[in-house]
């Protein structure tokens, strides 16, 4: 038996060491911030000992795809991700990010309305945004992408076009002050308005900037639906010539039209790993969840209302429902419920399943914590894949779904000492008993903690146990390198 005494000691149970190996039994100490030692079944000795037999010992999962930039701030509980066992958050996805912005007017242009009013972008730095997380102390970690949409809104006038150079120049002093204050990268959204306007040329110089600083590109494509796979020809190309790492976000092909094509998509996405790095990200859902768009109305596909400001009532209602109670047409409801967001029933189950068994799929909940009725992602995505996915339906091992939610993420996203149960690393720690984990949040009760998740700890600090946050919170801004 060692002679060190350790803080805590969690004897007896499974270790799932986040890099996919086997499980193995095993005991893991902890002292302050880090682990101490991983050692056989009864080989350390600790002041406490927390016994977790039959149960599964995993580092705290990586959100690698979040909006959560406000709700750390807000709400630093973060009961939605505490109770799933993340221990570390990825804001900024999608170019949408709270800094380097702020906002003169009182309209907030969408998608940036995802992270609520023109009051919350108060953070013209980074380095102001990271010191107010660091006074928040969240339960848990954050690491943040600089957003494009945010800087295009915080040089540009007119979003339309590709920016001028003196804009492009400002945009790239915006960024770099991003990455100098600890940034872990840059997204686009080149999906959404504030985007689209903005071409290669614009994109590729924030990108290299990027790339030299260390820092990664995440991307929500222009297209995930007819135009999918000319959509990462460009991301592929965009990364090439930047030399950047690239993560592309929540892969999906949407619409019915575009049901199967994963097959293509990841074949061409696993080329593109072969000569440059590639990464991406999903969610265990066949519906996505974004701002209410009256194109995607097409009267094909389910979409729910999660939350609308001249009708909040209409929140959790579907909007055929809501067209037909209202004599009109499903586009023009769109239209009346405007600004909201909705929950878009655009996907095959199939692709799916195919998206989260690829290899180099990341795990990301892409939860929206700001709507009324948000998708039930916000609250279910990792006990979902360990449960219905990897145990449920094995479309993959137990040990390769932490793999997706821990080591492979904190690799793309250089995550130093995180993602892993090793000596030496954060003691970010969750236990799970494998045989009961499971998403409860369901698309009409979506806000309900999901079951088996016994113990969270964050920094060394106990977060959550038996059920309930434990009122400590030891998360941090996570500044890259």
């Amino acid at each position: 038996m060692s002679q060190d005494t350790h803080a805590i000691v969690f004897a007896g149970g499974l270790v799932a060491d986040g890099s996919g190996a086997a499980l193995r039994a095993g005991d893991v100490a902890v002292s302050g911030e880090r682990i101490a030692a991983v050692g056989e079944p009864g080989s350390l000795r600790g002041r406490e000992t927390i016994a977790i037999r039959d149960r599964v010992i995993a580092p705290g999962f990586i959100d690698a795809h979040t909006h959560d930039d406000r709700a750390v701030l807000s709400t630093p509980e973060m009961l939605p991700k505490l109770s799933q066992g993340v221990t570390t958050v990825v804001v900024g996805n999608c170019g949408i990010s709270l800094s380097p912005l702020t906002l003169p007017d009182e309209r907030v242009p969408p998608p940036l309305n995802l992270l609520g009013g023109r009051e919350q972008f108060r953070y013209p730095t980074m380095a102001g945004y990271a010191a107010a997380v660091d006074r928040a102390q969240p339960s848990v970690n954050v690491a943040v992408l600089v957003g494009h949409a945010s800087l295009r809104v915080a040089v540009m006038a007119d979003l339309e076009r590709p920016a001028r150079a003196d804009e492009l120049a400002a945009m790239r002093g915006l960024l770099a002050e991003g990455l100098a204050a600890g940034a872990a990268g840059f997204s686009t959204g080149l999906y959404y308005d504030p985007n689209r306007g903005a071409d290669m040329e614009e994109v590729v110089p924030l990108a290299r900037d990027t790339a030299q600083a260390g820092g990664v590109y995440a991307t929500h494509m222009r297209d995930e639906n007819d135009a999918v796979e000319e959509s990462l020809d460009e991301t592929f190309t965009t990364a090439g010539r930047a030399g950047v790492a690239v993560v592309v976000s929540h892969h999906k092909c949407a619409g019915r039209r575009n049901w199967g094509r994963t097959v293509a998509t990841l074949a061409k996405i696993a080329a593109a790993a072969e000569r440059q790095e590639v990464g991406l990200d999903a969610y265990p859902y066949v519906a996505g969840s974004t701002v209410l768009r009256p194109d995607l109305a097409d009267g094909d596909i389910r979409i729910l209302v999660t939350w609308s400001e001249p009708h909040p009532e209409m929140a959790g209602r579907d909007l055929a429902d809501i067209a037909a109670a209202w004599g009109c047409s499903q586009r023009e409801a769109c239209d009346r419920l405007q600004p909201g967001g909705a929950c878009y029933f655009q996907m095959h189950e199939d692709d799916v399943r195919r998206v989260l068994a690829f290899p180099g799929t990341m795990i990301g909940s892409d939860g929206l914590p700001h709507d009324a009725h948000p998708h039930p992602r916000l609250w279910g995505t990792f006990p979902r894949v360990l449960g219905h996915y990897a145990r449920d339906l094995q479309l993959m091992r137990l040990e390769q779904a932490v793999h997706k939610m821990t080591g492979l993420t904190a690799g793309r996203f250089r995550l130093r000492d995180r993602g892993t149960i090793r000596p030496g690393a954060f003691a970010d720690l969750v236990v799970f008993d494998p045989a009961t984990v499971a998403d409860r949040a369901t698309f009409e009760t979506p806000q309900l903690p999901s079951a088996g998740i016994e113990l969270v700890m964050t920094n060394g600090t106990v977060g959550y146990r038996d059920g309930r946050p434990t009122g400590r919170r030891g998360g941090r801004f996570l500044r890259r390198g």
